[in-house]
């Protein structure tokens, strides 16, 4: 049986694109991503993400997808995500599919159908909070997809200088505020249409 898990990193930033995770695997090699120490990628630290890619990859079959912030901007975050995912399943066909749930547990059902109405055959569906935690396929994708995107801020200059991409972070928020205070463009990184860079322009009027 092929297992494909999926998930993703940066929904919720203002900073750098979304990443989204693909990991299919075979049942019988479950086991080997549990000695491996797979896990919710929040849960390990930076170097032990990085360390694992390659041995992760040796074990199954590993895609990610990047959605820029002028994609996002231009878009719906829900449905470039379900669009993501559809592509991986339908390249992938996959026995079982278990997602990190985007969405409230009360809307799962309907995005769970969704996707199913999208697709050619019909595979068994596991899509619930911390599947990330909880089943080994989607840790992997977790792993791919925070890996990608920390390699995406990295690229975007010192982490102290712009923390780490989240509206909650006083460094990502000071750094964007210093191009508003200054009269300059906000760079292609930022995600314009989020209410952080809104309420931060409306401080750098006074």
């Amino acid at each position: 049986m092929r297992i494909l898990g999926l998930d993703e990193a940066g929904r919720g930033s203002v900073l750098g694109p979304l990443v989204v995770g693909a990991f299919c695997v075979l049942e019988r090699d479950l086991h080997r991503l549990q000695a491996l120490g797979v896990t919710d990628s929040k849960r390990l630290s930076a170097a032990r993400r990085e360390a694992m890619i390659e041995p992760l990859g040796a074990l199954g079959e590993a895609r990610v997808h990047r959605i820029p912030p002028a994609e996002i901007d231009e878009g719906n975050l829900n449905t470039l995500e379900e669009r993501a995912f559809l592509r991986f399943i339908q390249e992938l066909r996959p026995d079982r599919v278990i997602i990190d749930a985007p969405c409230n547990p009360k809307a799962i059902p309907r995005f769970v159908a969704r996707l199913q109405a999208a697709l050619d055959f019909t595979p068994a569906w596991v899509v619930e909070p911390k599947a990330d935690l909880n089943h080994l396929p989607c840790g992997a994708a977790s792993i791919f997809a925070k890996v990608r995107r920390d390699q995406a801020i990295a690229a975007l200059g010192a982490r102290a200088e712009i923390g780490s991409g989240y509206p909650s972070d006083p460094r990502t928020r000071a750094w964007i505020k210093g191009f508003l205070d200054r009269g300059e463009p906000l760079p292609p990184a930022v995600r314009q249409r989020w209410g952080t860079v809104s309420s931060l322009s409306q401080q750098s009027l006074f």
